[in-house]
């Protein structure tokens, strides 16, 4: 199972990977390199993936 289906899941499995956003509203899910910002919510809504230097702009 991915990371974003164990968030989906059970957001407390994914704990030491998620961070609120800083200066706008959502959370980012780290894998690896590469960086999943999203809404949390009762629908997880995925707005943006990339790799952690670049998916922040």
């Amino acid at each position: 199972m991915g990371k974003i289906e164990a968030y989906a899941a059970n957001p407390a499995s994914q704990a030491n990977n998620v961070k609120a956003l800083r200066g706008r509203d959502g959370i980012r899910l780290r894998v690896g390199d590469w960086r999943v910002i999203m809404h949390d919510g009762e629908v997880l809504d995925v707005l943006h993936i990339g790799p952690r230097g670049g998916v922040y702009d």
